[in-house]
């Protein structure tokens, strides 16, 4: 098999990769922009493409069996633009990863470490026990709604679970209570969900359906005090609505990670809105972190590799977002 890695994020989990598919077919890396037809031959003849992205311009890859989204995410792939005959597949791994950066923001919102230790240096003893000014909260006994209830939101729910915070979850299909789930909403009915909880961790992915989803509306009827949480895609929260929502103190807070604008190879330092966030106090800002770990990209490695034995076995693959399309099915 011809194993083409196609640009700088898929070229992450090149590191072995040969190894893991037993040292049998010639892998290649390319660039993000397939600027010589050295590359643009290479792509083209590829039987697995492993890349976050396909669209008009790209080589047609016409003898493609299997194109492989490194992540979750597939918002960037053109699947109808792809050839008919490969299947596509994306995978996760990044639930661990992503799961204790929600736990670990919200903890230090809670637990005052850094700016105790800072204090402290200077020999203030700020929160030092014994009086109820000192007092600093805890998460347990919170409420954190989970919108998005797949691999991302069961992780979170664990953790959280074991922080003895109550777990209410919005779903495309309501999920029934459970030992991890208190309570759960439908996403077409989402109102009562936005005042039943502290936190709200947003981990849907973009579609037409959930563009927006987190609306002005949304914040309206959140708790003063609540904090949201993105690490889905940036637009499944109105732009605009979380700015005046943050700005005119309508709520807590937001830890941000995923965004509206990113690096390009015409921007490579862009700021990752056009509105003024990072003026804000009361936003936490990470450049799309989350998940990114050296766990995320072993467990991610071990999954597109067992896919490639699988179909190399003529065995049904895992995570299947597209299907192989016969002439007839097209």
């Amino acid at each position: 098999m011809r194993i083409v890695f196609h640009g700088d994020n898929a070229a992450t989990f090149s590191d072995n990769f040969a190894a893991l598919v037993d040292d049998a077919h010639d892998v290649r890396v390319l660039p993000d922009v397939l600027t010589t037809s050295r590359d643009r031959d290479a792509y083209a003849e590829a039987d697995i493409i492993i890349g976050g992205r396909f669209q008009a311009g790209l080589p047609a890859a016409a003898t493609l069996r299997l194109f492989h989204v490194p992540g979750a995410g597939y918002d960037a792939v053109d699947l109808d633009a792809l050839p008919a005959g490969a299947v596509v597949c994306n995978c996760f791994g990044h639930e661990q990863a992503i799961a204790e950066y929600v736990l670990a923001a919200l903890l230090l919102r809670h637990v005052p470490l850094a700016d105790a230790d800072a204090r402290l240096r200077q020999g203030d003893w700020a929160y030092w026990a014994g009086a109820r000014e000192r007092t600093h909260e805890e998460l347990a006994g919170k409420t954190i709604g989970l919108l998005g209830y797949g691999h991302i939101g069961k992780a979170i729910a664990a953790r959280a679970r074991a922080f003895e915070m109550q777990v209410h979850v919005a779903n495309r299909s309501v999920v029934a209570p459970s030992p991890m789930v208190d309570r759960s909403y439908a996403l077409q009915d989402l109102a009562p969900f936005w005042s039943s909880a502290d936190f709200f961790v947003v981990s849907l992915p973009l579609t037409a359906a959930t563009a927006g989803i987190v609306d002005s509306r949304a914040f309206a009827a959140m708790r003063p005090s609540a904090v949201i949480v993105n690490v889905g895609r940036g637009h499944t929260i109105d732009e605009r609505a979380l700015y005046d929502a943050l700005a005119h103190g309508r709520i807590g807070g937001a830890i941000i990670d995923t965004w509206y604008n990113y690096p390009s190879p015409d921007a490579a330092h862009p700021m990752p809105s056009a509105l003024p966030f990072h003026a804000l106090p009361n936003i936490v800002m990470t450049p799309h972190m989350s998940g990114w770990t050296s766990g995320t990209i072993r467990r991610r490695q071990l999954t597109m590799a067992a896919n490639i034995k699988r179909l190399v076995a003529g065995q049904p693959l895992q995570n299947v977002v597209r299907p192989a399309r016969t002439a007839a099915g097209r």
